[in-house]
């Protein structure tokens, strides 16, 4: 193997977004194929109920929407039965901004590494779409980094630093600069091209043609 990977990937994603959640285990798999540096930067789509509230109407016409996107993007996944409809049509809170759930990645990141912030945000995509918790709490968000290794009591008070909540904001600029407007979103760092969201297939053709690009 190069001392250099095959390519670095800067991987924008947000927790409630189930596109999301069918391309970061494609990704997964795709690591295990190729030498792939994944940089994971959260990217929040709404980060307050307000803004769930401005972009959605009201919590039912949010809820509403959203899980009709669930029902398409199901249809797609590798991992149908693992994105449950019902489940969370049957919550009894709000549909969940993503804010807090970047700040447990972020705080997972800080702890443990890259590797750690992607454990952590499958954790808790597992738990938004197929166990319908409720993952804009930070309780619930300490006890699924339990889940993962991370010690509760340090997890805890990590999230509360501000200097998560500015590395949130950095990927946030990050995203900018790039002119990222939609997630998922996977940019080669050394060539600049955007991975097309797909089957695992098209990934993998997409790929090879970067490393192509990009000999080491």
């Amino acid at each position: 193997m190069s001392s250099r990977p095959d390519l670095t990937l800067d991987f924008f994603h947000d927790v409630v977004c189930c596109w999301c959640f069918n391309i970061s285990s494609r990704m997964r798999r795709l690591t295990s194929e190729f030498d792939l540096d994944i940089r994971h930067r959260t990217f929040v789509l709404q980060a307050s109920p307000a803004e769930m509230r401005v972009r959605w109407g009201s919590p039912d016409e949010a809820s509403q929407t959203i899980l009709g996107h669930w029902d398409t993007c199901r249809a797609v996944s590798d991992q149908p039965e693992l994105i449950d409809v019902d489940a969370m049509r049957q919550a009894d809170f709000d549909y969940p901004h993503g804010y807090t759930a970047a700040l447990a990645c972020k705080a997972a990141e800080v702890l443990g590494g890259q590797e750690l912030h992607w454990t952590l945000f499958d954790r808790i995509q597992l738990a938004h779409l197929s166990e319908a918790r409720n993952i804009a709490d930070p309780a619930e968000l300490t006890q699924l980094a339990q889940d993962v290794g991370l010690d509760p009591d340090q997890f805890a008070l990590a999230m509360t630093d501000p200097a998560i909540a500015r590395d949130v904001e950095a990927d946030r600029q990050h995203a900018r600069a790039l002119q990222v407007r939609a997630i998922p979103a996977l940019v080669v760092r050394e060539t600049g091209t955007r991975l097309v969201n797909g089957p695992l297939d098209d990934l993998r053709a997409q790929i090879r043609a970067a490393i192509h690009l990009n000999p080491n």
